[in-house]
Formats: structure tokens, sequence, C-alpha cells
């Protein structure tokens, strides 16, 4: 007689796919402190800055667009083995870059390193719905979104620390160890594939064709000014490969993209809910140390430990956002989290040159919260709409959503913002010395100049927040239609 596989312990199971999801994170962010090192070493010029950015970029678009592949593979073929796969493409990947001669080939390394970091990501979070009870899934999905958002968080000074003490290259060597022995600890975990399962590999190549070609299109700020043709000229490819996918898509019998998923209003609610909570999340994360660092006149270190107040309060509100899903339902956590992040970005859009503590750490934390809240329902309504077949799959979609508004929220900031900055100094003369005129009079020009700069940037700024709180308020709206179910309904399908 053959028995089951025996599963193990929750908490086993958390902490594996926690630090799966924490390292792969680290690496999304890790980098950014360390590029002067890079650059140093690659012998990159510093006007080849625009070239750089690509290390950064090239992990957040590989991160992306292959992920609802990959879920699906994991959906299929089970998703431990599709887990310990991940591992090892991210290994290599890292492996890569350490050994990176040149900016192009670390370039198409973190590409291979983010896709298979990508992978951890939505079989983790399908493995963490099934590692508790029912009635505590939102609890499991809760540590998971808080690691990745912790290690999102501590990327940046991770990524300096080792730095100072070390060659900016063991920031990537130091991740094959991590993930080896998480390769092999995952041996403890039971493979369960789908046989009667089939991948689409079509549409999903497709989808990565599409998502890659928009990706490019929405990081193009003339999308919202109209000044270049380039996003569109980009674009419009995008949109024929959409239309191309949508047509393969009906044909195939077991979709990549399933009707399933589309027809649940709760699923394309939570879809939406994210898309623009990643617009507004971006918009705060970049405002909050650029403010400081400009209008302000605060040093980097003092905008980083600004922002610091802000994420740090995201992975805690994320688990209690997973505590309170049991207890109050999907919709009521995840409009009182929007509710907060609004409240929280509007009191920030008060600030002045003067503002100071606590009201400073108070503004920021009742936004990271708010943020961290809603993550939790909005990952929990989207797996519930999916059911058994397509979990990993429909958070790897949710992941995407969260991106794509991430991506969007950055071209806006940068096209509006310089527009609107040159609205509010339209009025402004910069202070010349004119013929025989005192000294005094021209200083006093300058002062009034500068704090015509100075009241235009907090101006700036304070709209920033507005905006993005206003897009927070403008999820509940989506949210609302997400449904009010408190756990996990094996074979059903939410409406």
């Amino acid at each position: 007689m053959k028995f089951p596989p025996r599963t193990p312990a929750a908490p086993f199971v958390l902490t594996l796919v926690g630090l799966g999801a924490f390292a792969t994170a680290l690496d999304q962010t890790v980098v950014v402190t360390a590029l002067p090192a890079v650059m140093l070493d690659l012998k990159i010029p510093f006007i080849e800055l625009d070239r750089v950015s690509w290390i950064v970029t090239a992990y957040l678009l590989g991160y992306t667009v292959a992920m609802p592949l990959i879920g699906r593979i994991g959906d299929v073929y089970g998703y431990t083995r599709v887990y310990q796969a991940g591992l090892v493409v991210f290994t290599i990947g890292t492996c890569l870059v350490a050994v990176s001669p040149n900016l192009e080939w670390m370039v198409g390394a973190r590409v291979v390193q983010a896709i298979g970091g990508g992978a951890t990501v939505p079989i983790g979070l399908a493995l963490a719905s099934n590692a508790l009870p029912e009635q505590h899934r939102g609890l499991a999905l809760g540590i998971v979104i808080a690691a990745a958002e912790a290690g999102s968080m501590l990327g940046p000074a991770y990524g300096g620390a080792i730095v100072e003490f070390f060659d900016w290259r063991w920031i990537f060597w130091l991740n094959a160890p991590q993930s080896a022995i998480l390769f092999l600890a995952l041996f403890r975990l039971p493979n369960m594939p789908k046989r009667e399962g089939k991948v689409d590999y079509m549409g999903g190549a497709l989808l990565v064709a599409a998502l890659l070609v928009l990706s490019l299109a929405f990081s193009r700020e003339g999308l919202f000014t109209a000044s270049s043709p380039t996003p569109f000229i980009i674009g419009i490819p995008g949109l024929a490969l959409v239309g191309v996918l949508v047509l393969v898509e009906r044909r195939t019998i077991q979709p990549l993209l399933s009707k399933i998923l589309f027809r649940s209003r709760a699923f394309v609610s939570a879809n939406l809910t994210q898309l623009m909570e990643g617009v507004a999340l971006i918009i705060a994360m970049v405002s909050v140390p650029l403010m400081a660092d400009t209008v302000m006149g605060k040093d980097p270190f003092t905008g980083a430990m600004w922002l610091l107040r802000m994420t740090v309060a995201i992975p805690v509100g994320a688990v209690l956002g997973g505590r309170l899903l049991a207890l109050m339902g999907i919709r009521p956590v995840a409009i009182a989290g929007l509710g907060l992040t609004a409240l929280g970005l509007f009191l920030v859009s008060t600030w002045d040159l003067d503002v100071a503590e606590p009201w400073l750490t108070i503004h920021l934390v009742i936004a990271g919260f708010g943020f961290g809240l809603n993550n939790t329902p909005i990952m929990t309504g989207a797996l519930n709409a999916a059911g058994k077949d397509y979990q990993a799959t429909a958070a790897s979609l949710v992941v995407v959503a969260r991106m794509m508004g991430m991506t969007l929220g950055l071209a806006a900031l940068a096209a509006w913002g310089v527009e609107h900055f040159q609205v509010l100094t339209q009025g402004l003369e910069f202070p010349l010395a004119q013929a025989g005129e005192a000294a005094a009079e021209v200083e006093e020009r300058v002062i009034e100049y500068n704090t015509g700069l100075s009241d235009a940037g907090v101006a700036l700024f304070n709209k920033f927040f507005q905006v993005a709180g206003a897009v927070a308020l403008a999820a509940t709206l989506p949210a609302l239609a997400m449904g009010a179910g408190r756990s996990y309904k094996s074979g059903h399908t939410a409406r």
C-alpha cells in the first residue's frame, strides 16, 4: 500500500518560502548602492549613467515578464521542483553577474538571475497558501509578502555594507550558498504535479513578448507628455501582440490566461487594485527621499532614513493584514489598508520646510502600514478566485500588475513633474546683478529667488503626494468588488 508523502510542518514551509522571497527581492534593489563601485571596476564613465541603469532595469524586466509562464509551469509540474529549478537558474545568473567582465555581460546575466528569482515569488505564494489551514491562509500569504517587502527595503543597505567591507562582486557570490541551502531543504517538501494539466507555451511566449514591449513603452515619459513618438512606436507592436495573444488563448484548451480567472470579478478587481497601488507606491517611494535631498536640503542618508520610516511599516502591515483576514474578510481589510495609505499620503502632502518629529514619522508610518495592510487581501482575493489549478499563475499576474503600475507611475511622475515645476516657477527671474545695483539689493533678490524656488519645490512634492493619495483612494472602488470572503475555498472560484 502506497502512503501519501508527509507534509512538513507549516513553520518549516513558511520559513523556506519566506527566505526565498526575501533573498530574491533583495536582489531587486541590492545593486543600487553598488553602482558607483561597479562603474569604477568595469571602467564605465559617468556620462554613460543611462546605460548603467539597465543593471537595475534588466532585473525588473526579467523578474516581471517571465513570471506568469513560470507560475503556470509550477501549477502543472509541481511547485517544489519548479521552485528548485528557479533557484538553479537564479544561482547560475548570480554567478554570471559576479564574474562580469563588462556592462553588456552583466545586464544579460541580471536577466537570467531575474528569471530564476521571479520564479520563486508566485510559486512560493502558492506553497504558502497551502501551508496553513484554510482559515489562516491569509496569514501565510502575509508572512511571505512581508519577507519580500523586507528584502526590497533592506537591499540598498545590504549592498552598501558589502561594498564597504568587500568587493561588489561578493554581493552576488553570497547568493550561491544561500540558494544551495534552500534547494536542499526543499527536498523535504512533496511535489504534487497535476497530470491532467497542460502548459500553454505559445500563450506564454506571446505574453512574455507583450509584457516586455509594453513595459518598455510604459517606462517612457513621452507617453504622458506626447513630446516623443517613441513610446507610441514601441507600444503599437505591444498592443498587436496582446491582440494575437487573445486570439490564441481563445482557441487553446488550457490557456495560460484562463477564462476562469478573467471571468471572475474578484480576480480582475484584485489586479486593478494592485495596479493602482503600484502607481501610488512608486510615487511615494521616489518623492520622499527626493524631497528630503532637494527642497529640504538634507543629505542622502537622511533622505534614506525618511523613506525607511515608511517602508519598515509595510511588512508589519502585511503580517497584520493576514491576521485580520480571518476576522474581517478580504474587502474590509483591503479598504482599510487603502484608506490608511491615502490618509498617510495626504498628511505627507501638508508638509512644509519646517516639518519635524513626531509628525514626520507618524505620517510616513501610517502610509507604509496601509500599503502593507492591503497587500495581503489583494493577493488572497486573487488566489481565492483562481482555485486550485491556477494558484501560481494568479499570484504571478497580481505581481505583474503591481510592477506595471510602478512603471506607469514612475513615467508619469517624471513627465508631469517637470512640466508642473515649470508652471510653478514661471514668474521667477534669475537674480542677475544690474548695473549700479547695491550688493545688499542683489542679496535680497537672491534670497527672494531661492525662497520662491523652495516654495515651488514644496508645492510640487505636496502635489505628488496628493496625487498618490488620490490614486490610493480611487483604488478602493475596484477593491469593493473583490468579495468579502475570509478564507480560501478549495476548488471554488470566487465571482
